[in-house]
């Protein structure tokens, strides 16, 4: 178990700096999910994950998962369905609906009610942004994350027509991309965003790209 020496304890920032992370990069447990400590999470390179039965788990892994725009991969039968664009797509018009529709899974999620709180008041703020994908007036999929200046971290997706969530993603990319931003985290790899080819680097490599991109003037999701 780790734990902060309580004459360190900060309660905006209830980790660890990242270079002391366990070997599975957990730099913090407990805490509290209130806006001012998620800022700080995600400008030190920090996020919570943790399941509804436990405490708040802070984690920062080494390598990380990014998307290098220059270097992302579009898979041919994705990109056929791009060209028929199958869907109508928005940015920040349904934040509250994406975060809980990524919620809903049959396996459960670690997205809790206090956390879909949490995010959705760093929406009101400008922080947590959403992409979403609608077909015939119903939200098909989407996206959602959080951005400090030229820094977006991608959290999660869903859909409910074939391809909704990949083509989310598609856009955001591109939307990103086109607003300015440097850094474009997905903190780990897994089997859904693997076919877009992202990249694992070094998590020092990561702290200085996400350090230079946190402090970029002048970017603006929308």
């Amino acid at each position: 178990m780790l734990h902060l020496p309580t004459d360190e304890i900060d309660e905006t920032r209830p980790w660890l700096h990242p270079e002391h992370a366990s070997p599975e990069g957990v730099v913090g447990i407990g805490g509290q999910l209130r806006s001012d400590v998620l800022l700080n999470a995600y400008s030190d390179g920090v996020f919570p994950w943790f399941n509804d039965d436990e405490p708040i788990i802070w984690w920062s892994p080494d390598p990380r998962c990014i998307i290098d725009f220059d270097q992302f991969h579009v898979p041919k039968r994705l990109a056929a369905t791009l060209r028929k664009n199958p869907f109508r797509i928005t940015v920040n018009t349904a934040f509250p609906e994406v975060i809980r529709a990524c919620g809903e899974r049959l396996e459960g999620t670690w997205l809790t009610d206090d956390m879909i709180a949490a995010y959705v008041e760093l929406h009101r703020m400008g922080h947590a942004h959403s992409l979403e994908c609608w077909a015939e007036g119903e939200l098909a999929g989407g996206i959602y994350g959080v951005a400090v200046g030229g820094f977006f971290a991608g959290e999660s997706m869903f859909f409910r027509r074939t391809d909704a969530s990949k083509v989310a993603l598609v856009k955001l990319v591109e939307h990103l991309r086109l607003r300015g931003f440097d850094l474009f985290d997905l903190q780990i790899i897994n089997h859904h965003t693997a076919q877009f080819h992202p990249v694992e680097i070094p998590r020092r490599e990561y702290l200085q790209r996400l350090a230079a991109a946190v402090a970029k003037p002048g970017v603006s999701f929308e």
